[in-house]
């Protein structure tokens, strides 16, 4: 196996690999210390990379979440305006979250945005979709104020299940190198 552009690469600009690029990589499964990118461009994805992916995800998405449902609340905003604020902030904590980790990288802002949109869209829009579901389904919970257990049970039972149903789509979004399998290039 040809190391000379892996070495290269290693002690090159990663900011200059482009999402997906292996930076001369061949066969990484078999270079000791990156076992665990080894699947996210052949399928072989394991679950803990994709919890940890999705728990990345969620994450941002809770602190998003609550914090425009508290804002939504201390407002006495209805329902609906407080659901878009908390789906607004969640989208944008999420990705800020996936940014400062790929500018600390040395990326410019424009890659950063461009990375951290391809990387979370998906992740973010299957858990808030998840659930805020889950939250309109369970009876009440709307309707509950910040003080009441059944805001805080529904709210945080809707991240669980959304956990959940977001892993495997994260699991399936690396194994094709699409996902947080574009935010690798950049660590």
């Amino acid at each position: 196996m040809d190391h000379t552009s892996h070495d290269a690469g290693a002690t090159g600009d990663r900011a200059a690999l482009a999402p997906g690029s292996s930076g001369g990589h061949t066969g990484r499964s078999s270079h000791n210390g990156h076992t665990e990118h080894a699947g996210h461009r052949h399928g072989g994805v394991t679950w803990s990379t994709a919890a940890k992916a999705t728990l990345h995800c969620l994450i941002g998405c809770a602190i998003g979440e609550i914090l425009g449902m508290v804002i939504g609340t201390a407002l006495m905003w209805g329902n609906v305006p407080t659901m878009i604020l908390a789906i607004t902030l969640a989208f944008l904590f999420g990705y800020s979250f996936t940014m400062f980790a790929v500018l600390r990288a040395g990326v410019d802002l424009r890659s950063a945005v461009k990375v951290a949109l391809a990387a979370d869209t998906v992740s973010i829009a299957v858990m808030e979709f998840v659930d805020n579901g889950i939250i309109a389904l369970v009876p009440g919970a709307m309707d509950a104020h910040l003080t009441d257990a059944l805001f805080w049970s529904s709210l945080l039972g809707g991240f669980v299940v959304a956990f959940v149903v977001t892993t495997p789509v994260n699991k399936w979004l690396i194994g094709r190198g699409r996902g947080h399998a574009v935010v690798h290039a950049y660590h």
